[in-house]
C-alpha cells in the first residue's frame, strides 16, 4: 500500500518557522529520520520517499509538501496524489490546530475544515473529505490578536523550548498512524 504524507504550510523562508508551517515541520523530521532525499515533483510540491516495515508488509510512503501557498495546496496534492494513484483514505494531512492546546496532537479521519484553508483546499479538490488528520495543536492567541495573524508568526519562546519534543511526537503519530491504524493512534496520542 502507498500512503501520501502532507505536510501543510506555506512555502518559502518567511514561513518556515510559524506555527501555519507545522506540518511541513513534521514531514522534514520524517524525511531526515528516514534519510529520504527531497526532490521536486512536476505537481509543484517537493515528494520524498521511504518505506516503513520490512519485505512484502512494508508500507510505501511519498512525503509532499506544496509549492502552492495554503489556501491553494489542494491542486498540487491532488495532482500528486492521481500521479501515484492514491484514494483520499491513503492521505495524512498533518496541520496546524488553534482549537487544541500547544503541545497536543489529535489523530481522526474525515470532518471538517474548522476554517483552515489548507483543509479547505485539499477537501475542495478532492472532492472529499475522508483524509486522515494529525492535528497539530497551536493554542489561540492571547487577547485580540487575529487568528490568521497568529498562525503566520513564529512560535513563542517558551513553545520553541518544546517545539522539537512536539514535532517528534508528529512524526511518531504519522507513523503510528500508518503501522497500527487509527484507533491504537488515538489511544496512543489522543491525550
Amino acid at each position: 500500500m502507498v500512503w501520501l504524507v502532507v505536510g501543510l504550510g506555506n512555502p518559502g523562508d518567511e514561513y518556515s518557522s510559524t506555527r501555519h508551517n507545522i506540518g511541513q515541520m513534521v514531514v522534514d523530521l520524517l524525511a531526515s529520520r528516514h534519510r529520504a532525499k527531497w526532490s521536486s515533483h512536476k505537481s509543484r510540491t517537493d515528494i520524498s520517499a521511504f518505506k516503513i516495515g520490512a519485505g512484502v508488509d512494508a508500507e510505501s510512503v511519498i512525503l509532499s509538501k506544496s509549492k502552492s501557498y495554503m489556501n491553494e495546496t489542494g491542486g498540487p496534492i491532488k495532482a500528486l496524489a492521481s500521479f501515484y494513484k492514491i484514494a483520499p483514505e491513503n492521505i495524512i494531512a498533518i496541520h496546524d490546530e488553534l482549537d487544541i492546546a500547544f503541545g497536543a496532537i489529535r489523530t481522526k479521519i474525515a470532518g471538517g475544515d474548522n476554517g483552515h484553508n489548507g483543509l479547505k483546499s485539499l477537501t475542495s479538490s478532492f472532492g472529499s473529505a475522508e483524509y486522515f488528520r494529525v492535528r497539530m495543536g497551536i493554542g489561540r492567541p492571547i487577547g485580540p490578536q487575529d487568528p490568521g495573524d497568529f498562525v503566520l508568526k513564529n512560535f513563542a519562546s517558551a513553545e520553541k523550548k518544546a517545539l522539537a519534543e512536539f514535532i517528534d511526537r508528529g512524526a511518531d503519530a504519522v507513523e503510528s498512524l500508518i503501522s497500527h491504524g487509527l484507533e491504537r493512534t488515538q489511544q496512543d496520542f489522543n491525550i
